[in-house]
């Protein structure tokens, strides 16, 4: 295979992985750190060294975890209880399920709002738990961004020197 189709061929997937850091069901960093173990096994490992691969590795591992706890952490951080870091995960999951993209922006906060309501919470106090839920999300959905961005770019620069 050639250089130029190799390399034509890991930033396509590359770019499928940085529309997943958005997409759900699309796993965004593992795409992208994907499209780095493609290069390298199809290019004989000129381009990477093992210390290279091993800290975008630990990127894609620590990334993988703020994904699915980012929605989590903003209601923990808005005041939401255990009822409410887990409705929040809950409502993830079945708004994925159900709803689709909408049900990524919409499930959590509704999960930590109902999950805070069912053990007592006032109204306003929810309704700021769920807020706290979206906030985490649109954070988490914009550091993978930008984590997806510079993989990119890494990747780039090491090709290019």
């Amino acid at each position: 295979m050639s250089q130029t189709l190799l390399t034509v061929i890991t930033l396509l997937i590359m770019l499928v992985g940085l529309a997943g850091t958005i997409i759900p069901f699309v796993p965004g960093i593992p795409l992208i750190y994907g499209g780095f173990i493609l290069y390298g096994l199809l290019d004989g490992w000129t381009r990477f060294s093992t210390s290279f691969m091993i800290f975008w590795g630990s990127v894609t591992g620590l990334m993988v975890l703020l994904d699915y706890y980012a929605g989590a952490i903003g209601a923990r951080r808005y005041g939401a209880s255990a009822a409410g870091v887990w409705g929040s995960i809950i409502g993830g999951i079945l708004g994925v399920i159900f709803l689709g993209f909408i049900g990524i922006l919409v499930g959590p906060f509704v999960g930590a709002v109902v999950g805070e309501l069912l053990s007592g919470k006032t109204r306003q106090s929810a309704l700021r738990s769920g807020w706290g839920t979206f906030i985490g999300f649109l954070a988490g959905s914009l550091f993978k961004l930008v984590v997806g961005c510079v993989m990119i770019g890494s990747f780039l620069w090491q090709l290019l020197t």
